[in-house]
């Protein structure tokens, strides 16, 4: 059944839909806590080229019969009855999601550093939060996955983290991440010495090799035969970190008010603009509403218009695009492609937060009351579904339903004949344009 992304105008929607009881989907949106994940090619972790998979000449077992024992042990020493790893007596909601993994995880803290020293293992880190896709994905395709659990539990000794649990320690290597990669995101993959110094760093990661993706089957080897034979080439990406970070420890902020800084960021921004869409760079797309508050501030204080006209362009274009759902309100983490149609249907609480600051200023500098009105429309869906009957507010909304990306979101050809009968679900296909094939693809695989 092909799928279709609803993008319509809320006068049109008005015009086209029934109630809202009956137009609302049967389908229970997880309520959790928050990300940002833009899966990128992650390089080598350093300068030698690594060619995974290649056992040692000498090594007295294969890589296959010691995996196989390892995770023997591993599972021996999960519960008997529930089959649970140490993650069951977490209290985060990301950690839980992990606890039947056959992955022998560790929480963080010094049993796990401890066993490491004592066994001379690296350590497999893995970052990320529980309304995270694609920590999702590579939960199923890699941790959940026998094959893969084998060779991490031989190679490694495996500790999860959820970034809101533990804050400080998310920051502190996905610095490292960005140093090493130029990018960052989650899932974050760290791979590391007992001491926590990093020496291989990178987000999301198949089971298999893709294109130029290394897989979990390769990358797991290569990074054992690594700390084997190759702790010289180890040793110097460490200390590369390191230098990064004292630098970056040590340096030292400039005078408050400095024009010329001012100017070279604004630079920066006019360069990268899309005249045509709105917005910054390339896909995937980001509403990055803190670039668009800076452009406000700096019309406010230069007088210049370009500044003013590439925050009003990036506003219109966001809020007729698909990245906001004209349903049920409120903005998606950030567009697939270049027109902010397609979304990563996850969503955030900080970029509701941002983007109404973002909309409100607009109004306050522009008078147009359309922006004041998209403002109180992310108010209306934060107070209605980010919110804690018993306090605060939630995080962020999965991107995933019955473990589907945008399962919630979407509709098919029968849901709409339903909904508006065949006459009126005829003229609806024709004004928004569906077709038999769908406009939905998935982002993974770029399937209708």
């Amino acid at each position: 059944m092909k799928k279709h992304l609803l993008v319509l105008s809320s006068a049109l929607f008005l015009a086209w839909t029934c109630s809202s009881d009956t137009a609302q989907k049967k389908v229970q949106k997880e309520k959790t806590i928050m990300a940002k994940i833009e899966p990128e090619k992650e390089p080598a972790a350093s300068n030698e080229k690594m060619e995974p998979g290649q056992p040692e000449p000498d090594e007295p077992a294969t890589a296959k019969e010691q995996a196989a024992a390892s995770s023997k042990t591993a599972l021996e020493n999960r519960d008997p009855e529930t089959r649970m790893n140490r993650l069951s007596f977490s209290q985060s909601p990301y950690l839980l999601q992990h606890k039947n993994n056959p992955v022998d995880w560790y929480p963080w803290g010094n049993e796990a550093f401890q066993k490491a020293k004592a066994e001379n293992k690296p350590i497999f880190l893995s970052i990320g939060y529980s309304t995270c896709h694609w920590c999702h994905v590579m939960e199923h395709e890699s941790f959940e996955d026998d094959d893969v659990a084998s060779l991490m539990n031989a190679s490694f000794v495996s500790i999860k983290v959820d970034r809101e649990e533990m804050p400080e320690v998310d920051h502190l290597y996905m610095s490292v991440c960005q140093a090493m990669t130029g990018r960052g995101g989650w899932p974050l993959t760290i791979i590391m010495t007992p001491d926590k110094e990093p020496f291989f760093a990178g987000t999301y990661f198949p089971k298999n090799s893709r294109g130029q993706r290394p897989g979990m089957m390769e990358l797991i080897p290569g990074m054992a035969n690594a700390w084997k034979s190759k702790q010289g080439d180890i040793q110097n990406t460490i200390q590369r970190v390191r230098k990064y970070l004292t630098s970056v420890n040590n340096s030292k902020l400039g005078p408050f008010w400095n024009q010329t800084i001012l100017s070279e960021a604004y630079g920066q921004y006019v360069n990268r603009f899309d005249d045509q869409y709105g917005g910054f760079g390339r896909a995937p797309k980001f509403p990055s509403p803190h670039n668009l508050i800076y452009l406000l501030r700096y019309h406010h204080i230069f007088k210049d218009p370009a500044a003013l006209s590439m925050v009003e362009t990036t506003l219109q274009w966001m809020r007729l695009g698909g990245i906001f759902d004209h349903i049920g309100l409120g903005f998606h983490r950030y567009s697939t492609d270049n027109r902010w149609f397609l979304p990563h249907f996850e969503k955030m609480l900080y970029d509701q937060a941002m983007l109404s600051m973002a909309y409100l200023e607009a109004y306050q500098v522009t008078g147009k009351t359309e922006y004041a009105d998209i403002a109180r429309e992310i108010f209306t869906y934060v107070l209605r579904d980010m919110t804690d009957p018993k306090g605060g507010f939630y995080s962020a909304e999965d991107a995933d339903s019955e473990g589907e990306e945008g399962k919630f979101y979407v509709w098919n050809n029968d849901e709409i004949i339903e909904l508006l009968g065949p006459e009126n679900g005829a003229k609806f296909f024709k004004i928004f344009g569906f077709s038999p094939s769908g406009n939905f693809k998935d982002e993974a695989t770029g399937q209708a």
